[in-house]
């Protein structure tokens, strides 16, 4: 009986093995795909940045002593004109400089004035010989020192009266308040920014735009600009200001583009900058010839002599919404498939259908 069984086990597995044989002697049915020919393109790679209308003139105003802040009428958003005053710190000290100042000027007054009335008397005297020279030039030398004592005096109290003048803050040109440092009670040191000032007059929008815009050079200095509320509002602009060096934090430059007079957004106005490359060349494929080879990006190139595929790295310069721009691997004419790459294998063979 154990004989038997072998003997019938080897039969089916010598069946097994033929039909094996059978299915791989059959070839497998062409895969079919779609595909698109490879062509040269120029293309423009472009941005849309979210910035900010600011003035083109923005000044820090601060205090040019140090004291406690008793009076702020200004705040931000209010609108002032040159000379208002945006706010006032304690000036006890500085009134009684200026007392200080004053009783010296006065004493220097009264000291010339008596000086003078001697010099004069004595100047008489030595006319008629009532006295000697030398005590005619003493009294000319006190009164030197008198009336130069009197110009310093004179100097002390403009200092004094200059600094207690500073105890007031004002507004150094028309404009609009549009940050605040400072509160009523608080302390604040000589040079503290108290206000930020908007100067009126020309406005721009400022723009944090990403480093790798810039990778390949300065975009285009044409940049259309749109208030975020009114997108079809554009307004077309020009760069007037790249700064030369990068946010490290966040990896941008700034990029200030001058607005036209009619542009009426206010100072703060959320805006949406277009910004435009240079135009370069290279082969635009959709979206969905994308694939991967070893983690790279990758195509399907179809090889129409053995209608098979093979699988080829490419440099891809740019990603886009619903296509990429690659610059090198591929060739103008190549035929790329475009859908039904999912499931293709090196050399398979293939049936395509051209766009």
């Amino acid at each position: 009986m154990q004989p038997f069984r072998l003997i019938i086990f080897g039969l089916a597995c010598a069946l097994l093995a033929g039909c094996e044989d059978k299915a791989e002697s059959r070839a497998a049915p062409p895969q079919p795909v779609r595909a698109i020919r490879a062509s040269s393109a120029q293309y423009q790679p472009r941005a849309e940045i979210t910035g900010e209308v600011k003035a083109r003139i923005q000044t820090d105003v601060s205090f040019r002593v140090g004291g406690k802040v008793i009076e702020r009428p200004v705040d931000v958003g209010s609108r002032v004109r040159a000379g208002d005053v945006l706010a006032r710190i304690e000036n006890a000290e500085q009134r009684a400089d200026v007392d200080i100042a004053r009783a010296g000027l006065q004493s220097a007054q009264a000291t010339v004035k008596q000086k003078t009335l001697a010099f004069e008397r004595y100047k008489a005297l030595l006319q008629s010989r009532a006295i000697a020279q030398a005590t005619f030039d003493l009294s000319q030398e006190e009164l030197l020192t008198a009336q130069g004592s009197l110009q310093v005096a004179e100097a002390a109290l403009a200092t004094a009266q200059d600094a207690s003048s500073y105890t007031e803050l004002k507004a150094d040109a028309d404009g609009v308040i549009t940050a605040r440092n400072i509160e009523v009670g608080q302390v604040v040191s000589a040079a503290q920014a108290a206000f930020t000032l908007a100067h009126d007059g020309p406005r721009e929008a400022v723009f944090n735009v990403f480093e790798a815009f810039f990778l390949e050079g300065r975009p285009q200095t044409d940049v259309d600009v749109a208030s975020i509320n009114d997108r079809a509002g554009k307004v077309k602009t020009t760069i007037r200001e790249v700064s030369p060096t990068i946010d490290t934090k966040a990896g941008t430059v700034r990029v200030k583009v001058v607005l036209p007079q009619d542009a009426q957004w206010p100072l703060g106005t959320t805006v949406v900058g277009e910004f435009r490359s240079l135009p370069r060349k290279g082969i635009v494929l959709p979206s969905s010839a994308m694939a991967s080879a070893g983690g790279m990006p990758a195509v399907w190139i179809i090889d129409t002599a053995s209608r098979s595929v093979s699988l080829r790295k490419v440099s891809v310069s740019r990603y886009q919404t619903s296509d990429f721009i690659v610059t090198g691997g591929i060739t103008p004419q190549d035929l790329i498939v475009t859908d039904g790459g999912k499931f293709l294998r090196e050399g398979q063979a293939v049936v395509w259908e051209v766009k």
